[in-house]
């Protein structure tokens, strides 16, 4: 399927069937749904993608329980709670995210909200972020979230394009927070990103549908492919090309091309 007009068509019409509300329930998505606090949704929305990989159930029953443990009020928790309110999370895990990595989240999610009252500012603390793409935004995210004493292990869960990985969550997180429109699905709380900055979120499934559908030149689930494949998008769409990330995810996860 190489010609770009037919591929357009063909892909809007996958992102007009599943960018519906339709599609939230099964979705991490589903989580900060459960808020309307516009930090709470921040904070919900980031534990929920830092922990998207393996099976979809598993994501947001383990998800759905770090915000039950916050009494479904993360942001106040995340400000107040005491030393002794940690203690039921000290049996947490999910894959390699264990009780280490998630309680120095909630540490360094204090430190962040103590001084800002938006988590935008964790990737774009200037007035307006400038850039052509979020490269810059996920690098400074990468090191601010790092900027505080931590433990070397918890380094694997917060990728970034310096390291060339394709930051699917942290991509797939941006897409959930800055992009608008009247579907209902993404939440477009931020404003200092633009959805034309945004990057595709990219991984191996992804990969191989935007391959056979000639976006990527290889299966690799990478940075380089992740611009690439925005570069391609965003000619069929050059002001909000991660809106085919519902076409292209959705094909991977429950068609055959």
């Amino acid at each position: 399927m190489q010609d770009r007009t037919q591929l357009k068509i063909f892909l809007n019409k996958k992102v007009a069937l599943y960018n519906q509300p339709s599609f939230i329930e099964k979705d991490p998505v589903s989580v900060p749904h459960l808020f309307t606090l516009k930090q709470d949704i921040e904070i919900a929305g980031l534990f929920a993608a830092i922990l998207a990989w393996g099976n979809r159930t598993t994501i947001i029953n383990n998800s759905r329980k770090l915000m039950s443990w916050m009494d479904d009020q993360p942001h106040e928790f995340i400000l107040n709670h005491q030393d002794t309110d940690l203690k039921k999370f000290l049996h947490f895990a999910h894959r390699t995210f264990n009780t280490t990595d998630l309680l120095y989240f909630i540490e360094f999610l204090q430190h962040h909200y103590r001084r800002s009252d938006t988590f935008e500012d964790a990737f774009a603390p200037a007035a307006q972020y400038k850039h052509d793409t979020v490269e810059q935004a996920l690098i400074h995210f990468h090191h601010y979230f790092f900027s505080i004493e931590h433990p070397h292990r918890t380094r694997k869960h917060i990728s970034t394009p310096e390291r060339h990985s394709a930051c699917k969550r942290l991509n797939m997180y941006l897409r959930w927070m800055v992009r608008k429109d009247n579907k209902g699905v993404d939440f477009g709380i931020w404003t200092k990103i633009k959805p034309s900055q945004l990057i595709c979120p990219l991984d191996v499934h992804v990969a191989r549908v935007a391959h056979r559908l000639g976006l990527i030149d290889n299966i690799k689930s990478n940075w380089n492919n992740a611009l690439q494949l925005t570069a391609s998008l965003r000619e069929m769409n050059p002001k909000d090309p991660a809106v085919y990330d519902y076409a292209l995810f959705s094909i991977g996860a429950n068609e055959r091309l």
